[in-house]
């Protein structure tokens, strides 16, 4: 069984799509559509920058997002491959569950792109600048992040965002909470901690203000049920109808991500091949939770003739 899977933020780097679009009629359609739909070039400021302007959080996930989906219609219409055929699931870390939904033909690409700039835009203003942080604690399990944040958190906000694998863990909240926590990470058995350079601190309680930006966003979108089911953010469980997709979306902004026990729960299912469209990231995160899966990360024309030869 194989599974798709979708990069999130932090992907993003000036350049991305450029080489892909030049080579392939097929990526220069996604790139357009998405810019039409948000009535700017985006793909000029992916191609060329300014790197600070394509950092911006409403910019970097309509970003990520259509060089994924560039990624796959390439790999559809030029390498003959229908998703429906070769993957059996499809799953994406945090924004990337939006890249999923709309490779699956859940959500179309123009209202994908809307609803990510609607997210990005309102997960920025949901907290002023500084007010909040996320740090990654690296060589902690979910259990010694949570230890941690309970400890730091002395009646602010301060949980475990994202858990990336077993060696990697999130943590999101007040800023003076996340830097308590960095300052005793070592004492409650993580090798380092590092605040990351984030403009907000995602998927944590704080976040609420665009959970309901996006239940407002999402109340008229079109669902449809995907052509496989999408692991989902919040439940790590496979996911078809297009009510609870809503609902989970919607949950998933202010949600840990639980990233380590999808791709342990797709692993134990039968999935045993992951393919990650449009990023690197996920692959040594996948390793970590199966090592005994195979990861391929999709990004390049040859990256993406080369998967076409074997699916």
């Amino acid at each position: 069984m194989r599974a798709f899977i979708f990069p999130g933020q932090g992907s993003q780097a000036v350049g991305m799509g450029k080489a892909l679009a030049e080579a392939s009629a097929a990526a220069r359609e996604v790139f357009q559509e998405v810019d039409e739909a948000l009535g700017q070039s985006l793909f000029k400021l992916m191609s060329e920058g300014p790197e600070d302007q394509l950092m911006l959080t409403a910019n970097a996930q309509p970003a990520i997002m259509a060089n994924a989906i560039a990624v796959l219609r390439v790999l559809e219409k030029e390498g003959g491959i229908r998703l429906a055929d070769k993957a059996d699931f499809v799953a994406g870390h945090s924004l990337g569950e939006y890249s999923a939904l709309c490779a699956a033909g859940s959500i179309d690409l123009a209202t994908t792109a809307r609803l990510l700039r609607i997210r990005g835009d309102a997960m920025q203003a949901a907290v002023p600048v500084g007010e909040g942080a996320m740090a990654a604690l690296l060589g902690a399990d979910l259990v010694k992040a949570q230890a941690i944040a309970d400890a730091a958190a002395e009646g602010e906000v301060c949980a475990v965002a994202n858990d990336n694998d077993p060696t990697q863990v999130v943590i999101s909240g007040a800023r003076a909470a996340i830097e308590r926590a960095i300052g005793i990470a070592k004492d409650h058995g993580a090798k380092r901690a590092l605040l990351l350079p984030v403009s907000a601190p995602f998927h944590c309680a704080m976040m609420q203000p665009a959970a309901d930006a996006m239940e407002q966003a999402l109340a008229d979108v079109a669902i449809q049920s995907p052509l496989v089911p999408v692991y989902a953010n919040v439940t790590a469980a496979p996911v078809s109808d297009p009510g609870t997709i809503r609902t989970l979306l919607i949950e998933q902004v202010t949600g840990m991500v639980r990233w380590r026990e999808s791709v342990a729960a797709m692993f134990e299912a039968g999935v045993a091949d992951f393919v990650e469209l449009g990023g690197k990231p996920l692959a040594g995160m996948v390793k970590r939770i199966a090592p005994d899966a195979s990861v391929a990360s999709v990004v390049t024309m040859d990256d993406i003739e080369a998967l076409a030869k074997v699916l």
